[in-house]
């Protein structure tokens, strides 16, 4: 991917997380209506949901209105320079709406087709993991920190996470239990932020199905800027979504990708 200067668009992306932020916080842990989007089955989306997006598509009209944006609630705006902005304003709703402290905002810019600057913002702890191809970091409540993945992983000293156990149905049931058996310990249900922690070294692979590409364009350039990968389940471009695997290097990702290829799309 070309290299681009990033600091105007890092400094934008950092005050569309800061208007994301004050937008959401007063809603959380505070009841707010929710709203189910699926006839069958729940797919939640609140008040919060739509503050932040509406927060972060007015700073971007006032200062890229050249640029596109796709965003998860109010759908796509075509831009005309070639480059979009990719926003999901509360990641993880399910967890917002429970009172939990793992929902995120995702952030990215897309240029070339592929995400060159990804954030991730949790606002309640105030966490914010920015990835570019020059690196990622953790800027927080004890300052800014350079982050790296767990160094020399195996797959059977890893700490592997998914969002829900009951996420994945036949065959790619089976290749993620494959995994998950071969892998030291599981944990579920934290969305975006298993990637950011994947990025701190703490988490060393994570594995879903069904992404969207506000879900998981932010989360590339957090974990590659920390020197770990991220591809579909048969080792391609996941910029797009579907089945995502991200792991903090490459051996640990190909023995992933020996169960899940089975079972890719």
């Amino acid at each position: 991917m070309t290299r681009f200067d990033l600091s105007d668009d890092l400094k934008l992306a950092n005050a569309l997380a800061d208007a994301a932020r004050a937008a959401i916080r007063p809603y959380f842990r505070a009841e707010p209506d929710i709203v189910n989007k699926l006839e069958t089955g729940f797919d939640p989306v609140t008040a919060a949901d739509k503050a932040s997006e509406r927060a972060m598509r007015q700073l971007l009209a006032e200062h890229r209105p050249e640029d596109g944006i796709l965003g998860e609630e109010f759908g796509e705006h075509t831009g005309r320079s070639g480059r979009r902005w990719v926003l999901d304003p509360i990641d993880g709703t399910r967890a917002f709406i429970s009172g939990l402290p793992s929902w995120t905002v995702l952030i990215a810019l897309e240029m070339d087709g592929r995400p060159g600057l990804g954030l991730i913002d949790q606002p309640h702890i105030r966490e914010r993991f920015v990835g570019q191809a020059s690196g990622t970091e953790l800027h927080g409540p004890d300052g800014v920190r350079r982050l790296s993945v767990r160094p020399d992983v195996t797959l059977d000293t890893a700490i592997l996470s998914s969002t829900d156990p009951y996420l994945f149905e036949g065959a790619e049931a089976r290749a993620f239990v494959a995994v998950r058996e071969r892998a030291r310990l599981c944990r579920f249900g934290f969305d975006a932020y298993a990637y950011a922690m994947l990025a701190t070294g703490g988490v060393d692979l994570v594995i879903e199905s069904g992404l969207q590409i506000y879900d998981v364009q932010a989360l590339i350039p957090v974990v590659e800027g920390a020197g770990g990968v991220v591809t579909n389940w048969s080792g391609g471009d996941a910029s797009q979504g579907g089945q995502v695997v991200a792991a903090a290097n490459r051996d640990l990702l190909d023995a992933a990708l020996t169960h899940l290829a089975a079972a890719a799309v």
